[in-house]
């Protein structure tokens, strides 16, 4: 009963609470109101097509039309929410872009503009791509990313297609994970829109390797490699810089891969090495090497029916587009500060077709940019005479006189002072005389420009003015006078000769070795003799004898002293080059002079063609220094034979390759410090004895040491008629079958772009016909 009662009491508040709460208030309460929205939109500018697709926060599509200037979402954004206007889908031959296009909404967008200009695609369709990471490029830049599961792609180009098409090369940056992608169709030049560059993804095999190597010889963009990897298509990678590189693409294991150039570099032959096999473990030593092209710049490429084509002088002092040296062989060159490139002399053709010994002066003025310049006839005589060349006028002794001229001659030795003045001294041809086919000349001369490259002035410095007749059998020209060993005397001379090679030092002097010519005791021969010209000492200079032999040997044998080798390698005192003419020099960073090649006398005295490098090293102060036989042989196989030539891989130095044996070859150093070798007379890599018209590249090895030979182009063979013939091409345009036919003596030099030039020699011209040539080419190395 009193539990009843307890119920009861707790029951009674709180049905009081219940029915106070049904009952009061309910007429006060209200249901909140929805939140705001704001509609998303905007202007339209420049939209002429269909197909404009716009997307706000990734969805709500919204098509808009042609013409159309405005847009407005259909779904409208909560206030405080964000917006984000893109754009899905391109119109037609239009791309627009988005300004404006995010932020949040507090009150109706309308500020998102549209704008649309003029553009074209290149792209294509996807197929069996499931992941991310996919990025694609065009012209080895513009990256595009492509989603997974994207069932096409484009490259969106602002503006018209140009008038001459828009290049194109579709490739693969990166694959996306646990796939490798390809592109089919990669590479054209658009005209229209392009759809086809179709992009295929495949899974990877669970082992897989790189294909890579390195890249040499690059100057520039451009360089395109493909890898065959039986996968839909190739795999392919733009290479712009030197060094190594890896296809994006790995290789499954046991599969086969094949790496070639698909697409050259402008100015430049790029070849593979190592590229192909079966892939086992990572790739590292596929080899790409990359060479220079010749670009034939004017001149003619025949030698004509007279053997040579005639000059055309024009008028002296005037350049001229039609003017040009007529071909020749043997002739000296200077560079002059404005960039210039003067040329005398030379066996050759003159005005009328006449063959012999040539003194006209002439510079070639260079165009814009490397291109084709233009010829002047500065000086000298326009036809060789009567006697088979023009007589030399000597004047006075020291006094600089415009009627003074050298005679007309072939394979003199030229240099350049420091004061801009062009020296030239020696050289086979005519005396003040002009009687008799000349001989060999032991004249000196400085040529003083005149002021902005115009016409100077010769002086005669010394050396004699008549070249004797010989009494031992040999040419004509004056003995040597040699003095005391390391002693200068203003009675000192050199004796005539022809082909000897030269240098300048850091204190100006000039340096000269070897050269076919005559003795102290009027032998003629191959001479290995050291002088040094001080222009610094007395009235005109003085001559000292530095070193070598002042004698040939016996008369009427015409051979010379024998070299002395020592040990590889190792400098020493007894060191001395045989004796030798034709062959060519050249300083390195360290003052050192390096010595290639000639015709002349090896360590047993057998005379023929060598291939044996040197280098010399300057004592102190100009004094006496030391030879040191660097690489090469010393040794000629038999008598008028010499060493093949070991060419190795195009593009590629190793520790064997080796030019062969030849004289007058015509070499160039360049702003690396390498050296290049171009023809010649000598022995191919068959022991075929012919002109040559191969190309190499010796890069020094660092303070001085022993480098390395590449050979970078021509041929390796002089082929069955004794010389290739030559590869023109286009007027003006560098090509990978360019190449200059095989010569002898022609003239070379380096432009301030790096350039290396060739003008002339005797040679073989495009038909294989045999003769003086007066073409002229660039080599961009």
């Amino acid at each position: 009963m009193r539990i009843l009662n307890r119920l009861s009491v707790f029951a009674l508040p709180v049905m009081a609470s219940i029915a106070v709460i049904g009952c009061g208030g309910g007429d006060k309460s209200t249901t909140p109101p929805p939140p705001a929205t704001y509609t998303i939109g905007g202007t339209v500018s420049g939209l002429t097509g269909a197909g404009l697709v716009l997307q706000d926060n990734g969805s709500n599509n919204l098509t808009v039309s042609a013409n159309a200037t405005s847009f407005t979402f259909a779904t409208s954004v909560k206030s405080g929410s964000a917006y984000s206007v893109t754009v899905l889908t391109q119109p037609a031959s239009q791309n627009c872009t988005v300004t404006g296009g995010s932020g949040t909404a507090t009150a109706n967008v309308s500020s998102v503009g549209i704008t649309c200009v003029t553009a074209y695609t290149i792209g294509g369709s996807v197929y069996g791509l499931s992941a991310t990471g996919l990025v694609l490029q065009d012209n080895s830049g513009n990256d595009l990313t492509v989603s997974a599961g994207a069932s096409s792609y484009a490259f969106v180009f602002t503006g018209a297609i140009p008038t001459n098409g828009a290049p194109y090369s579709i490739t693969v940056k990166s694959n996306p994970s646990g796939q490798a992608c390809t592109v089919a169709n990669p590479i054209g030049t658009a005209t229209a829109n392009v759809t086809n560059a179709n992009v295929s993804c495949t899974s990877l095999a669970a082992t897989t390797y790189t294909i890579g190597g390195t890249v040499s010889g690059l100057t520039g963009p451009g360089l395109i490699l493909q890898d065959e990897l039986n996968i839909n298509d190739s795999d392919l990678l733009p290479v712009s810089a030197n060094g190594s590189f890896t296809f994006v693409n790995p290789v499954a294991s046991g599969n086969a891969y094949d790496v070639t150039v698909l697409t050259q570099p402008a100015g430049r032959n790029c070849s593979v090495n190592n590229g192909s096999g079966t892939a086992s473990a990572n790739v590292t030593n596929v080899t790409v090497a990359c060479v220079g092209d010749f670009a034939w710049i004017g001149g003619s490429n025949t030698v004509g029916h007279n053997g040579g084509q005639s000059g055309v002088y024009g008028t002296l002092g005037t350049p001229d587009p039609a003017n040009i040296p007529g071909g020749r062989f043997g002739i000296v060159t200077w560079n002059d500060a404005s960039g210039n490139v003067w040329l005398f002399s030379g066996d050759g053709y003159d005005s009328t077709g006449a063959q012999g010994y040539l003194n006209d002066l002439w510079k070639y003025t260079p165009g814009a940019n490397g291109s084709a310049g233009e010829w002047t006839w500065m000086g000298g005589s326009s036809t060789v005479g009567s006697n088979f060349g023009q007589a030399g006028i000597y004047g006075t002794l020291g006094t600089p006189d415009p009627a003074n001229i050298p005679g007309g001659r072939e394979q003199a030795l030229s240099w350049t002072d420091a004061s801009g003045n062009f020296w030239l001294f020696g050289g086979y041809g005519e005396d003040s005389t002009g009687v008799g086919y000349g001989g060999q000349l032991n004249d000196l001369w400085k040529y003083t420009p005149g002021a902005n490259a115009t016409a100077g002035v010769w002086t005669w410095m010394g050396g004699t003015t008549v070249a004797p007749a010989s009494t031992t059998g040999g040419a004509n020209g004056s003995s040597g006078v040699y003095g005391t060993l390391g002693t200068a005397a203003t009675t000192n001379l050199p004796g005539g000769r022809e082909q000897m090679v030269s240098w300048t030092d850091a204190s100006g002097d000039l340096w000269i070795f070897g050269g076919e010519g005559i003795d102290a005791y009027g032998v003629t021969g191959e001479l290995n003799d050291l002088w040094k010209f001080d222009p610094k000492l007395g009235s005109y200079g003085e001559w000292t004898w530095m070193g070598g032999s002042n004698s040939v040997g016996s008369p009427f044998l015409f051979l010379g002293p024998s070299g002395v080798y020592g040990t590889l390698g190792t400098p020493d005192p007894a060191n001395i080059p045989g004796g030798r003419y034709g062959a060519v020099s050249w300083h390195d960073g360290s003052g050192n002079v390096w010595l290639f090649g000639g015709s002349g006398i090896d360590s047993t005295g057998t005379y023929g063609y060598l291939n044996d490098l040197w280098e010399y090293t300057p004592g102190t102060n100009s004094s006496a220094g030391e030879w040191t036989w660097m690489g090469g042989s010393s040794t000629i196989p038999s008598s008028y034979s010499g060493q093949s030539g070991v060419y190795g891989t195009l593009g590629i130095q190793a520790s064997s390759n080796i030019p062969g044996g030849r004289e007058a070859a015509v070499s160039w150093t360049d702003a690396h410090g390498d050296v290049w070798l171009f023809g010649g007379l000598g022995i191919d890599s068959t022991g075929s004895f012919g002109y040559l018209n191969d190309t190499w590249k010796y890069t020094p090895g660092a303070n001085g040491a022993a480098g390395g030979w590449t050979w970078v182009g021509g041929d390796n063979k002089v082929g069955p008629a004794g010389g290739q013939p030559g590869v023109y091409g286009a007027l003006g345009t560098p090509a990978t079958t360019n190449n200059p036919g095989g010569r002898y003596s022609p003239a070379g030099w380096v432009d301030a772009s790096g350039n290396l030039w060739l003008f002339g020699g005797s040679g073989y011209d495009s038909t294989g016909a045999q003769g003086y040539l007066n073409d002229l080419w660039q080599y961009q190395p």
